[in-house]
């Protein structure tokens, strides 16, 4: 098994022996906080006063293993094979984007475990047709925000005009497609019990909600939603998954539904599943739930899913994720029914999964499947420097579900090794993190390679945790860089923020936080991130990423790569005819030199999210491109001839014209 940081050895000064050491106090899905390592209580002698927050020690800030961390990642840089000379940089406040995320009080004053922490995804598209990605932040409480983006990395809020902020919803997840195949970005939104949203763009980014109208009505405990033609008709359909019943009948503040005391334990119990949904586009933005006519029938407590066509059949099967039990592969057999293959293909697949993409890791042409497991993760507590080892599970077999030699209880990493066949090597090439809710792959430094960015975290009432990148060094392994490119510590070396105030002479005199005090106090708690997104947004070639954070501002983080060194990319924007408009599930491979690079467009940008936008290539140093070849959803095989230049958006256009659609 392998791990970043050695055991069992002195490391700055300081003696360590296997998970036995615990350097900070955590709880896992413990109501009660661990003392310095969580938050600071700061006490106002006049409690008539706003309540005010007294100087914050050292170790909450700034805790000690964050250095020792870095320390020990920067040292390492001498054993990698990929260049990493280039910083990422926080430009929240230079690029003019004001939204906050604000979550309900289970996650907050009233923390509870339940699956409102598990926050909310980001999306980006270009919702105005100006060329410019913009960028859908998703809130708990308050209203979504949209943001124009007005190019060099800055933005404009556009909320109001576009009609999509939803302030009376508790939304969770947003999936950008074009669903009626006019050429524009359409949006979808899942909320907790308060209704999906289906928004029409009519046109330079404005929305109309056709909701009733298209048939997307369900309410319940919805999460994440993926478009995909699984017919192939040339229309994209719909799949959403439900979690499952977590919430009682009861309203709290802002509008939500407070949460069931034993929410993790729910997916026990047949009354609380809910199932997830396929729906079948019919045109005229009109869709029909079909998940039983095509034996498509998920019932786990499901946050997210991909597409993947795994046989190479052209008909893109369905891999959804279960966060607590088996995940589930969905073989599509020729858009007219859908087969459980899920224990042939994957015998052993994370306990707690969250967050999925594929790509193809290793330049080999195949489809590699990258799954992060949080809930794994919340069975112990385990020190900083151990975050690369896989968990212990501490949870008993009844709780479980699951026999355990059916599951892995940390991150997945499946090679793909052709004719449906998988072979699991997380521990061998360091995709392990801690804490994962979803990741975002990327060519951060434009080598060829895929790389990934893993949101991860805690907060309330748990220890900081740190954002995970992943430099992929030649498609031999991971490299652990958070530090060495800037990502981590945060921007102002932020590890803490206020989380929620108590007036414990007043109306929160009986909470377990103000114990004997009295006055007015406000609680700190660690940062974390829920969800972020990878793409070039001050169009200088080189690729960004933004966050949606959980209760505080978004992250912006720019990457110098592009001031640093020359570097070579193509951007290819694909635009269906016969195949959907948005080109998705099409598959495109581009020649460079000796080199080969494929990218299939399923739109999956991170965590609870779908995103439009064009496919990223890097070159490493080539500069030409000698031939582009691309399978068209419709089955068409197109080849674009070189020598094309690289540094550009490449337009490529499926020959033929449309024989289905809509208006």
């Amino acid at each position: 098994m392998r791990t970043a940081y050695p055991a069992g050895r002195e490391i700055l000064g300081r003696r360590f022996s296997g998970r036995s050491w615990v350097w900070l106090p955590v709880l896992a899905l413990a109501p009660a906080l661990s003392g310095w390592s969580l938050n600071a209580v700061a006490q106002k002698e006049d409690s008539r006063e706003a309540a005010q927050v007294l100087p914050i020690p050292d170790t909450v800030l700034a805790p000690e293993w964050m250095e020792i961390r870095k320390e020990l990642q920067v040292e390492s840089k001498d054993t990698f094979g990929v260049f990493h000379e280039f910083r990422f940089s926080d430009r929240v406040e230079e690029s003019g984007i004001e939204f906050v995320h604000r979550i309900v009080d289970d996650s907050g004053k009233y923390w509870k475990p339940v699956h409102y922490d598990h926050g909310n995804g980001i999306a980006a598209a270009d919702v105005d047709g100006d060329g410019l990605e913009d960028i859908y932040f998703l809130n708990q409480i308050g209203a979504n925000q949209l943001w124009k983006n007005l190019g060099h990395g800055r933005f404009r809020n556009m909320t109001e005009v576009a009609g999509v902020g939803l302030a009376d919803r508790i939304s969770v997840a947003a999936a950008f497609a074009d669903v009626d195949n006019d050429g524009d970005a359409d949006l979808f939104v899942t909320t907790v019990r308060q209704g999906n949203i289906l928004f029409e763009n009519r046109g330079k980014g404005e929305f109309k909600d056709v909701t009733s109208e298209s048939s997307l009505v369900y309410s319940g405990h919805s999460s994440g939603s993926v478009f995909f033609d699984f017919d192939r008709d040339g229309l994209l359909d719909l799949f959403v998954t439900n979690v499952g019943v977590y919430t009682t009948e009861q309203v709290g503040r802002g509008g939500y539904y407070v949460g069931v005391e034993d929410a993790f334990g729910g997916h026990l119990r047949p009354e609380r599943t809910e199932k997830s949904l396929l729906y079948r586009n019919l045109g005229d933005r009109r869709f029909e739930e079909i998940s039983a006519k095509v034996g498509l029938v998920d019932e786990g407590w499901s946050g997210d899913a991909n597409p993947i066509d795994v046989n190479r059949d052209g008909w893109p099967d369905l891999y959804v994720l279960n966060m607590q039990g088996n995940d589930e592969y969905y073989e599509n057999v020729e858009g007219r029914k859908f087969v459980k293959k899920s224990r042939e293909l994957f015998p052993k697949t994370p306990w707690g999964s969250m967050g999925i993409q594929v790509f193809d890791f290793d330049n080999d042409g195949r489809m590699d499947i990258f799954l992060t497991d949080m809930h794994s993760d919340m069975s112990e507590g385990i020190p900083p420097l151990f975050e690369k080892l896989k968990s212990n599970m501490q949870w008993t077999p009844s709780r479980l579900d699951v026999p355990r030699e059916q599951s892995i209880y940390g991150n997945a990493f499946y090679l793909n090794q052709g004719q449906g066949r998988f072979r699991e090597i997380s521990d061998q090439v360091g995709a392990e993190n801690y804490w994962p809710w979803g990741l975002s792959a990327g060519d951060l430094n434009a080598d060829g390679y895929i790389d990934a960015f893993i949101a991860s975290s805690m907060n309330y009432p748990f220890r900081y945790g740190v954002n995970s990148v992943l430099l992929n060094d030649g498609g031999k392994t991971f490299r652990d860089s958070e530090f060495i490119l800037g990502v981590e510590p945060r921007r102002g070396n932020r590890t803490a923020g206020p989380w929620f105030e108590l007036d414990c002479d007043g109306k929160d005199k009986t909470h377990s936080r103000c114990g004997q005090r009295s006055g007015r106090f406000v609680v700190w708690a660690a940062l974390g991130t829920r969800s972020s997104v990878i793409f070039d947004l001050d169009g200088d070639g080189d690729q960004d990423v933004v966050t949606n954070e959980f209760n505080s501002e978004p992250m912006v983080l720019v990457s110098d790569l592009a001031e640093r060194m020359p570097i070579n990319y193509l951007k290819v924007k694909l635009q269906g005819e016969r195949s959907n408009r948005d080109g998705l599930g099409a598959r495109v491979t581009m020649q460079a030199g000796a080199q080969s690079y494929t990218r299939v467009n399923d739109g999956k940008s991170g965590y609870l999210s779908q995103s439009r936008l064009a496919l990223y290539f890097g070159l490493g140093n080539a500069s030409l491109v000698d031939r582009i070849e691309v399978i068209w959803p419709s089955g068409e095989r197109q080849v674009v001839s070189g020598p094309i230049q690289a540094n550009q958006q490449l337009e490529v256009k499926e020959p033929g014209g449309r024989d289905s659609g809509s208006e």
